[in-house]
């Protein structure tokens, strides 16, 4: 075993070796008063009853009798829901040249019914149904707002806009506005007979100049005629401009029932026409039958892609696989 006897001590600390070198006799804790003296700083707080009077708050001034005191939990007042001023438009009445549209080759509103009529009978429809089911799924204005656009030049979307809004015009629930939107080479006024004026362009550009002012009241009940206005460089940043939402939004302002269709310049000839998707609820791609390539209807699609319903029409298709003869049917005997 290991001897444990010479085992030398460990080293003592600091304060060891002070207590052996002044024979202090070791620590020990002072002893603890059982009544500590009371402060001299101080007074004692006696406990006094709450009254009416030493409840309420010093800290703050007494409130001048005629001052409105809140009412505790009363909710603040609703902000007031914005007034917008009525929209009109002009009752002076412009007619529409019966010549003109023949020699365009338009639908007549008081001639008979013809296979023309009868085919935008049935594109009217799919537009209307259209309108109200965007109108259902909550869509307001947007929903009222038809483009008519083409992929190029000569393809016949102005003729079809104008047959269309002729179309329409015939409905008993609903009005139509026909907007010229093509403003580097307006046809609406010159196709109906109308005279020229300001118009959508110029509402756009000036601030001071109202919308429904350039509104052009027709003797086809039910349709007035938007001119397109001066044309200038910057149509597509006017398009662009917050003030388009403003104008467009007089166009049907208090009138849930009139559907404003706009002839664009062609979709890859002109930008105007994407700016404008985005401020309808659905547009008619019109393509003709012997023109149109597959790559350019594409293409414009494409670039209308911002509107939420693309619809194709098809002009000028003189082959029918059914054989179907639109409006031989009433001329018949019976």
């Amino acid at each position: 075993m290991t001897d444990q006897s010479n085992t030398p001590e460990p080293p003592k600390t600091l304060l060891e070796r002070a207590e052996s070198m002044f024979g202090l006799g070791g620590y020990k804790p002072a002893k603890v008063p059982k009544e500590l003296k009371k402060p001299v700083n101080r007074r004692p707080r006696r406990a006094t009853p709450r009254t009416k009077a030493t409840e309420a708050p010093l800290a703050f001034p007494p409130v001048p009798e005629d001052v409105a005191q809140p009412t505790p939990g009363a909710a603040p007042a609703p902000a007031p829901e914005p007034v917008y001023e009525d929209v009109e438009f002009s009752d002076t009445v412009h007619p529409i040249d019966r010549e003109c549209l023949t020699r365009f080759g338009l639908i007549q509103p008081e001639g008979q019914v013809t296979a023309l009529l009868e085919e935008f009978r049935i594109v009217k429809r799919q537009v209307l149904q259209s309108v109200r089911k965007a109108q259902a799924a909550g869509s307001g204005a947007l929903a009222q707002r038809v483009l008519v656009c083409s992929p190029h030049p000569d393809e016949g979307k102005s003729y079809c806009a104008v047959n269309l809004a002729l179309a329409m015009a015939a409905e008993k629930d609903s009005e139509v506005l026909l907007v010229d939107a093509d403003f580097a080479k307006p046809s609406v006024l010159r196709m109906l007979g109308l005279p020229k004026g300001p118009g959508f362009m110029d509402v756009l550009a000036r601030e001071d100049l109202k919308v429904e002012d350039c509104v052009l009241a027709t003797d086809v009940a039910g349709l007035h005629v938007l001119p397109a206005g001066n044309h200038t460089t910057s149509d597509s940043e006017y398009l662009a401009s917050h003030r388009t939402a403003e104008v467009l939004d007089r166009l049907t302002r208090g009138s849930p029932k009139r559907i404003v269709i706009f002839d664009s310049p062609p979709a890859l000839a002109a930008s105007p026409a994407a700016e404008l998707a985005k401020h309808v609820g659905q547009a008619i791609v019109v393509a003709r039958a012997d023109r149109t390539g597959q790559s350019a209807l594409e293409d414009a699609l494409t670039l209308l892609s911002a509107c939420p319903d693309l619809k194709l029409l098809l002009n000028a298709a003189h082959f029918s696989p059914s054989g179907r003869r639109f409006g031989a049917y009433y001329g018949e005997e019976p």
